[in-house]
Formats: C-alpha cells, sequence, structure tokens
C-alpha cells in the first residue's frame, strides 16, 4: 500500500510541478494566442502532457530516495491536503470557470474580462496556486520521497516567474485597479486577518 501511495505521489507532484510551465507558455505570448482563429488549448494541452511524459522520464531515477518514512507525516499531510481542498473550493467563487481555465488570457474575443477582488481573493492573490502548493507539499509531507520534495522545490521557483508574468499580464488588462490590488494583497501566503477599511 505504501510503494502505491509513493507512486501516486510521485505522479501528483509531477503533474503538479507542470502547471507554472503550462502557464509560462500562455503568459509571454497571450498576444500570439488571442490572435489565433483556433483554440489554443490545442496544441498547449498536448505540450503539457508531453512535459508530464519528460518529466516523469528525468526524475524517474530518484523516484525511490526516501528522505524519511514516518507514519505521523501522513497526518500532517492531512492538513495540507484539507487546506488545500478549502482554498480550491473558495477559489471557485465568484470566479467563472471560463476565468479559472484561463480563456480571458488567450481568447481576445473572451468578454469575461473583470477582476475579481472579493472572497478569498481578498486575502490571497493567486489562491489556486496556494491550493496547488498545500497539494504538493502533503504529497511531500507524506511519502517523504526526495524527488516530490525536488518537485515542489521546482514548483515553487517556476511558479514565482510565472506568477510575476500573470502579475504583468493582468496589470496590463487592468492598469492602476491591479496595481492597487497587488500592493494590498500577497500573492500566496494569505493574509490572515482581514485588512479594516478606511
Amino acid at each position: 500500500m505504501r510503494q502505491y501511495l509513493e507512486l501516486v505521489g510521485w505522479l501528483a507532484c509531477i503533474v503538479y510541478s507542470t502547471i507554472p510551465a503550462f502557464w509560462l507558455m500562455i503568459h509571454p505570448f497571450a498576444e500570439r494566442w488571442r490572435a489565433r482563429h483556433r483554440s489554443p488549448y490545442m496544441v498547449l494541452l498536448p505540450a503539457w502532457m508531453a512535459m508530464w511524459v519528460v518529466v516523469a522520464l528525468v526524475t524517474r531515477p530518484w523516484q525511490g530516495i526516501l528522505l524519511y518514512r514516518t507514519d505521523w507525516a501522513w497526518g500532517a499531510a492531512a492538513l495540507l491536503f484539507v487546506c488545500g481542498l478549502y482554498v480550491y473550493s473558495q477559489s471557485g467563487k465568484n470566479f467563472s470557470a471560463r476565468q479559472l481555465g484561463g480563456l480571458p488570457e488567450i481568447h481576445g474575443a473572451n468578454r469575461d474580462q473583470r477582476l475579481v477582488t472579493d472572497g478569498i481573493r481578498s486575502r490571497v492573490r493567486h489562491p489556486v496556486y496556494l491550493a496547488h502548493l498545500c497539494e504538493m507539499l502533503a504529497w511531500s509531507v507524506a511519502t517523504g520521497l526526495a524527488v516530490c520534495w525536488g518537485l515542489t522545490a521546482f514548483a515553487v521557483v517556476t511558479g514565482a516567474v510565472m506568477i510575476r508574468m500573470e502579475d504583468a499580464e493582468l496589470e496590463k488588462r487592468f492598469g492602476d485597479t491591479y496595481r492597487a490590488y497587488r500592493q494590498s494583497v500577497p500573492a500566496v501566503l494569505p493574509r490572515v486577518f482581514a485588512q479594516r477599511q478606511l
């Protein structure tokens, strides 16, 4: 059973660790994707799946290296899993499926161009990325696999780059409104207490 869970953890971390790379294919090229007549996802989704295969092949030699093995880690991981699921559920409120899927970024004719700053987004600008991080940390903590911790570190580094690009793209779209929002709300680590209105 433990080997099965370690395999699932490794595969989950492969998928999660490539999410920033997926978005790095979108944000720097948003204008180019918008100019296309066909859906960019016909190119983007197969490219993302190819990334899974490449990352799996590259990390396979380290898949069995354990940093530690302890049962209590699964309890700590359970809390991270629950936090991640909670943040995912809150991320979907006041945010359309089209926005979650990145359609405003790649479809120029998309009319769903609104900046959402309420709900969980009043405490953290990128809650979906926070949820991804919680899930990756949960698998890393639970399994103790070096490869999961390495993939989590890789996702943090590429995620930081991707968030900067996404912030720049949102600032271009929403101007001063987004600049003010970015200055008052943290990117990934949420503000615990609500900011007092003056």
